[in-house]
C-alpha cells in the first residue's frame, strides 16, 4: 500500500535521514541494569548515535525513561516499587543521577543537553501547552538537545501519561516532529512473541494490520511500565495524527536513523489532531459509559453532530460533569469518547428526551448536548 503523503516528504523509513526534527525515545531496559542502575556502557553506545545524527543537523528531542530504575539501587530498593509514593521518591534520586550521565556523555560531542519534565496537565491545557511549545522550540533554536521524561515526583495515578511511549507520541505531536523513533529491548513487532515463532512485521498501513497480531505486554527486565503493546498503541497513536514513527531496538537506532530496514514502520494516516484530542482518544481515563441507539451512532460516528440526550438509550458507571466517558452502540462496542456535560445522577431522567423538552421541563441548563462534538472524537 503506498503511505499517506506527509507534509514534511517523511513517507517511509528510508526518508528518515532528511528528516528536520526527530523524537527518540528510549525505554529504561535499553539503560539500566537489572539491578536498577545506569549501564554507562548501554547510555554511552546510545548517545554516540544521537550525537552523531544531532551534529549531522537534526534536531532531537529525546524522550528518556529510566529515572525511576536509576533510583532504586541508591534506595536499597531491590525492585520498583508499586506504591505511588515511593515510586515518586525514586524518580526524585534517579532523575538527577540519569541526567548527569547524559550531560556527560552528550558533552563528549560537544552537544548540549537540557532536562524537560512533562505532566499530562502539561500537554492537554491550553496555557501549559503553550509554554511546553515555546519552551522547547527555543531550546532546540539553541543548538540544544531536550531530554524529556515524565514528571513523576508530582504526577498523580488521576493524571499521568501511565508510560513515555505515548509521553512520546505526545511530545512529537507537540513539536510537529518529522517522525517517532521508539527504542526498546526488542527489534520489531511481531505477528506472535518472537520465540514462538513470531514473524516481524515490517510496516503497518492501517488500523486492520494489527487486528491478527499477538502483542506482548511487559519487558524481560522488569523495569519499565510498558512492553509491546504501548509501543503499539503510542505509533498507532502517533501515525493516526499524521506522523509516521518506527519500533524497533536501541541496538538498532543508527540503523533506523540511517533509514535502513529495521523495525517497524507505521505509515502516518489523517490530519494532525489537536492535542486535547488526542489526550481524549488515547490517555483519558473513562468513568462510565453512554449507550445510543442507531440513529445517534451514525450522528456521532459522523464526527460533525453533538451527542443529544434524545439518542442515548442507557448509562454505565458513575460520573461527574466535565469527566471523560465512552460512546457505544448498544452491543457495548466503542465508537467515541467524550467530555460528557452532565453527571451520572442528571442523566437518567433525560435519556430519550429532546433537549427542548427538557429545557420546558427542568431549565434552561439541560437544554443542551450531553457531549458537545468539539469536546467528542471518533475512535
Amino acid at each position: 500500500m503506498r503511505a499517506t503523503n506527509h507534509p514534511s516528504g517523511i513517507t517511509q523509513r528510508q526518508d528518515l535521514p532528511r528528516a528536520s526534527r526527530i523524537v527518540v525515545k528510549v525505554g529504561s531496559s535499553s539503560l539500566t541494569t537489572l539491578a536498577g542502575g545506569i549501564s554507562e556502557e548501554a547510555l554511552s553506545s546510545l548517545v554516540d548515535r544521537l550525537a552523531a545524527v544531532n551534529t549531522a543537523g537534526t534536531e532531537l528531542i529525546l524522550v528518556s525513561s529510566g529515572a525511576i530504575a536509576a533510583g532504586l539501587a541508591p534506595l536499597d530498593l531491590g525492585r520498583r516499587p508499586r506504591d505511588l509514593a515511593t515510586q515518586q521518591a525514586a524518580a526524585s534520586v534517579g532523575q538527577g543521577l540519569l541526567m548527569a550521565r547524559y550531560t556527560q556523555a552528550f558533552s563528549a560531542h560537544g552537544v548540549t543537553v537540557g532536562q524537560v519534565l512533562l505532566t499530562a496537565d502539561d500537554l492537554i491545557r491550553r496555557q501549559q501547552y503553550a509554554n511546553a511549545f515555546r519552551a522547547l522550540n527555543r531550546l532546540l533554536a539553541l543548538g540544544v538537545v531536550p531530554i524529556v521524561n515524565e514528571n513523576d515526583t508530582v504526577a498523580t495515578h488521576e493524571i499521568r501519561f501511565g508510560d513515555n511511549d505515548r509521553l512520546a507520541a505526545l511530545v512529537a505531536h507537540l513539536v510537529k516532529a518529522d517522525a517517532l523513533l521508539l527504542l526498546s529491548d526488542v527489534d520489531a513487532v511481531y505477528d506472535a512473541p518472537p520465540n514462538a515463532g513470531g514473524v516481524r512485521v515490517s510496516r503497518v498501513d492501517r488500523a486492520e494490520d494489527l487486528a491478527s497480531l499477538r502483542i506482548g505486554s511487559t519487558g524481560g527486565a522488569g523495569l519499565g511500565t510498558g512492553g509491546m503493546a504501548t509501543k503499539v498503541e503510542a505509533a498507532t497513536m502517533s501515525a493516526e495524527s499524521g506522523i509516521p514513527a518506527l519500533v524497533t531496538s536501541t541496538a538498532n537506532a543508527a540503523a533506523a536513523l540511517a533509514g535502513a530496514d529495521v523495525g517497524t514502520w507505521f505509515s502516518a494516516r489523517g490530519g494532525r489532531r489537536s492535542t486535547r484530542m488526542l489526550w481524549l482518544a488515547h490517555l483519558a481515563t473513562t468513568q462510565g459509559r453512554l449507550l445510543l441507539d442507531a440513529g445517534a451512532v451514525r450522528a456521532v460516528a459522523s464526527g460533525v453532530a453533538s451527542l443529544l440526550p434524545a439518542g442515548i438509550t442507557g448509562i454505565n458507571g458513575s460520573f461527574e460533569a466535565g469527566d471523560a466517558v465512552e460512546i457505544t452502540d448498544a452491543a457495548g462496542l466503542v465508537i467515541a469518547r467524550g467530555l460528557v456535560n452532565f453527571s451520572s445522577a442528571e442523566l437518567p431522567q433525560m435519556l430519550g428526551r429532546s433537549t427542548r423538552e427538557l429545557g420546558e421541563d427542568l431549565g434552561s441548563q439541560f437544554e443542551r448536548a450531553v457531549v458537545h462534538v468539539d469536546d467528542l472524537v471518533v475512535v
